[in-house]
C-alpha cells in the first residue's frame, strides 16, 4: 500500500535539496512530481488540481527556520496538506443519545460489505458496545449466510427474516429487536450491485427511511482508484452518507480512493479494512496514514496492535526472562505468533521510521525464516525448548529435530548457535531499558523481547534473528541495519 505513491514524493524533493529558500523557480519540478505522484495512484483529477495548487501556495516563500532545509519545509507542507485532504482528525462512529446507534453499511457488490460489518461488529464488541448485526441483502446468493457465519466467528448476533422479505422490512425488524433486548448498535448490512442503478438508490431510501440511521457508511473499494470518487458523489447525493469504510488497503492499492473520498463528499473515512481476517479493521487517522504515505512509518498504530495483543503480565515476565538470560525457544513461539496476529511482518515493517525501503525480497525472505524456524521449534520436546543447552551438548538431538522437520542438521546448528548470540544481546540491551535501535523503547511496548528489534522486527536478515545472521547491531533512529563487516567462519555446534 502507497509504496509507489512513496516513492514518488521522495523524487519530488531532490530537486529542493541544496537550495536556500522553496521559490517559483524551484517549486515546479518538485510539484510536477507531486502531481504525477497523485495521478498514478489514482487519486481523482478535480482533487489533484487542488491539492497542488493548495502545496503551492503554503510552500512558495514559506518561512524555512533555521536547521531545516527546504525539501523539510516542502515535505512538511505536504503532509499538512495530505492530513487536510484526508479529514484532518480522526472521526469516531456515532453514538445515538437514546440507543440503539443505527449504522447503515452501503456500497457496490464486491466491496466486501458484508465482511466489514463484521469487522465493525467485533471492532464494537471489543470496546464494549452490544451490536446486533442485521442480514437484509436478499439479493446475493448466500449473503445473509455468510454474516451468520462471521456473527458465529466473532460472538455477534445476526438477525434476518430471510431471502423472501423485503430489505427495508427486515430493518425494521431488526430494529424493533435491538430496542426490545436491549442492543445499542444495529448494523445493517444491505445489497449491493454491480453497478450504481436507480432500482439501488431507491431501495437503499426506503430502508433509510424505515430506520432512520445515525450513520451511513459507505464501503468502498480502495482499488477502484479513480472511480471512488464518482461512486462516493453518487451515494451521497442520492442517499445521504456520513463517512466511509475504505477496504482492501493490504492489496496493491495505489491510494488514491483515501485522498479522493473526503474531498468529494464532505465525509470522513472512518475505518480502513488492512485484511481479510475479522479482526482487520482499524479506525482512520490521517494524520498517521499522511506519514505513512511519506515514509515517516506509523509508530502508534504499531503499538496500539502490540497493546491488543499483549498482556502487561506478559510484558514484565518477558522483561525479566531477557535481563536473566532465560529466553527460551517457546517464548521466542510466543513472540512469532504474536506478530503473526498483528499482521504482515512487511507491514508491521513499514510503520516503523525508516524501515518503508526495505527490499520486499528481503521482507519475504524473513517471512520464510520465520516459518523455518517454527518448524524447528514444533520438532523439539518441551525439556529442549526450555532448554536450549541441551540441544548445545547433544548433536543427536539437533540431527532428531533437522530430521522431524525436513532441513538439514547445519540448519538447525545455525539457528541455536544465533539463539545463544541474540539471548546474550537482548540480555545487554534490555539492562539500558527499552528496545534497541528504539530510542529507549517504544511506548506501551516496554521490553517486549522480540529478538531482532535492534534496527527491526525479527526475521529480518542481520538483527538478530536466529537463522538469519545473529545478533544485529542496533542501529539510531530505528533506522534500516547497519552494513556489517564479513567475519570469519568460528566452529558452530554442528563442529562439536
Amino acid at each position: 500500500m502507497f509504496d509507489e505513491l512513496s516513492a514518488r514524493f521522495e523524487d519530488a524533493v531532490k530537486g529542493l535539496r541544496g537550495q536556500d529558500k522553496i521559490s517559483d523557480t524551484n517549486v515546479e519540478g518538485a510539484l510536477k512530481e507531486v502531481r504525477r505522484a497523485l495521478l498514478e495512484a489514482d487519486v481523482s483529477l478535480p482533487v489533484v488540481k487542488d491539492f497542488v495548487a493548495e502545496v503551492r501556495d503554503k510552500a512558495v516563500g514559506a518561512d524555512v527556520v533555521r536547521g531545516v532545509s527546504p525539501d523539510q519545509k516542502f515535505i512538511q507542507v505536504v503532509h499538512e496538506q495530505l492530513v487536510e485532504v484526508m479529514g484532518g482528525d480522526n472521526a469516531p462512529l456515532a453514538k445515538a443519545a437514546q440507543a440503539p446507534t443505527v449504522v447503515l453499511m452501503a456500497g457496490l457488490q464486491g466491496a466486501g460489505k458484508t465482511t466489514a460489518t463484521a469487522k465493525l461488529g467485533l471492532h464494537l464488541k471489543d470496546q464494549g458496545r452490544k451490536a446486533l448485526m442485521v442480514g437484509a441483502d436478499v439479493y446475493r446468493p448466500a449473503a445473509i449466510e455468510q454474516l451468520r457465519t462471521l456473527g458465529e466467528q466473532i460472538g455477534v448476533e445476526v438477525f434476518s427474516l430471510g431471502a423472501e422479505a423485503k430489505p427495508e422490512d427486515i430493518a425494521s425488524a431488526g430494529l424493533a429487536k435491538a430496542k426490545e433486548e436491549g442492543f445499542d448498535t444495529l448494523l445493517v448490512d444491505t445489497a449491493g450491485r454491480l453497478q450504481i442503478d436507480t432500482s439501488m438508490m431507491e431501495e437503499m431510501v426506503r430502508i433509510r427511511t424505515a430506520v432512520q440511521p445515525d450513520e451511513v457508511l459507505l464501503v468502498v473499494d480502495s482499488m477502484i482508484g479513480q472511480e471512488a470518487a464518482e461512486l462516493t458523489r453518487a451515494f451521497h447525493e442520492q442517499v445521504g452518507i456520513t463517512g466511509a469504510v475504505l477496504t482492501k488497503l493490504d492489496g496493491d492499492s495505489r491510494g488514491g480512493a483515501a485522498l479522493s473520498i473526503r474531498k468529494v463528499s464532505g465525509q470522513p473515512i472512518k475505518f480502513i479494512g488492512t485484511g481479510e481476517k475479522v479482526e482487520a479493521l482499524q479506525p482512520f487517522h490521517p494524520e498517521r496514514m499522511a506519514s505513512r504515505i511519506l515514509g515517516m512509518g506509523d509508530v502508534l498504530t504499531l503499538v496500539e496492535k502490540a497493546q491488543k495483543e499483549v498482556e502487561l503480565a506478559d510484558v514484565e515476565q518477558m522483561q525479566k526472562k531477557l535481563q536473566e538470560a532465560s529466553f527460551d525457544f517457546s517464548d521466542f513461539l510466543k513472540q512469532m505468533r504474536l506478530i503473526k496476529r498483528m499482521g504482515s511482518l512487511g507491514g508491521l515493517m513499514k510503520m516503523i521510521p525508516g524501515m518503508n525501503k526495505l527490499d520486499d525480497g528481503m521482507l519475504k525472505q524473513g517471512e520464510q525464516q520465520l516459518k523455518k524456524i517454527e518448524a524447528m521449534i514444533g520438532s523439539m520436546t518441551a525439556a529442549e525448548r526450555t532448554q536450549p543447552e541441551l540441544l548445545a551438548a547433544q548433536p543427536s538431538r539437533r540431527r532428531r529435530i533437522a530430521s522431524g522437520c525436513g532441513y538439514q542438521p547445519a540448519d538447525v546448528d545455525k539457528v541455536l548457535a544465533d539463539f545463544q548470540k541474540m539471548r546474550g544481546f537482548m540480555q545487554q540491551m534490555t539492562r539500558g531499558g527499552g528496545m534497541p535501535g528504539m530510542g529507549g523503547g517504544m511506548p506501551g511496548m516496554p521490553g517486549m523481547g522480540m529478538p531482532g528489534m535492534g534496527g527491526g522486527m525479527p526475521g529480518m536478515p542481520g538483527m538478530g534473528m536466529p537463522g538469519m545472521g545473529g545478533g544485529g547491531r542496533p542501529t539510531r533512529g530505528g533506522g534500516p541495519p547497519r552494513r556489517q563487516r564479513p567475519v570469519k567462519k568460528k566452529k558452530g555446534f554442528g563442529d562439536l
